[in-house]
């Protein structure tokens, strides 16, 4: 979820891994701010864009054990999908839309490493999530501003935690990004200690070949 805390988390663990993060470009993509302002035209095209993104740094993260990305293309129907039932995207584009997604992940399961190692979803409250949306400051998310953004922040909220339920293309663990805020380094490195648990629990042979 955006404002979750995923940039920073992202870089914290690249560094303490030692390895190299990519970052999904917000800042420099020219379509985002025209979907905020037009859905409806703009909802397509945003798709495309994220998914040809997603699919380019995926590619070149599964080349290393320890890439991280702070987000990544399985996540990516979520997103067309919801605005697929929201009417900014019309059933003939998500039909195509699904059929190049397909195509992209057949590719993806030639390649050597074919899955992470470890989804880490980043839990935090709805209160919390607009807070720190709202410090951030961008513009074009901002509710006080687009107040029919916190029906869509919300529905895609509860959403992602539906998804991470279902997600099952690899082992998966939730940090609580709300109990353990980044800003204090104590809980900094309770975070990093789960993921580091987990990633050992899964990278030990009997435990990968239970998860297998």
């Amino acid at each position: 979820m955006i404002g979750v805390g995923k940039t920073t988390l992202t870089g914290m663990l690249a560094d303490h891994l030692g390895t190299k993060a990519f970052f999904e470009p917000v800042g420099d993509n020219p379509v985002l701010p025209l979907y905020y302002s037009d859905p409806k035209q703009y909802g397509f095209l945003l798709q495309i864009y994220f998914l040809n993104k997603r699919f380019g740094m995926i590619k070149q993260a599964l080349a290393d054990d320890n890439n991280i990305l702070d987000r990544s293309i399985y996540e990516d129907a979520l997103f067309t999908k919801e605005n697929n039932a929201e009417g900014n995207i019309s059933d003939t584009e998500l039909s195509v839309y699904l059929t190049l997604l397909d195509n992209m992940m057949n590719e993806l399961d030639m390649l050597p490493k074919k899955a992470p190692d470890l989804l880490v979803y980043a839990d935090s409250d709805f209160d919390t999530i607009l807070y720190r949306i709202k410090k951030r400051g961008r513009d074009y998310e901002q509710i006080d501003e687009h107040p029919e953004l916190k029906a869509y922040y919300y529905k895609m909220w509860s959403a992602y935690r539906k998804w991470f339920d279902e997600y099952d293309v690899s082992p998966k663990i939730k940090v609580d990004l709300q109990k353990y805020n980044l800003e204090d380094p104590e809980n900094v490195n309770t975070i990093l200690g789960q993921i580091d648990d987990a990633l050992t629990e899964i990278r030990t042979p009997d435990s990968v070949s239970d998860a297998i």
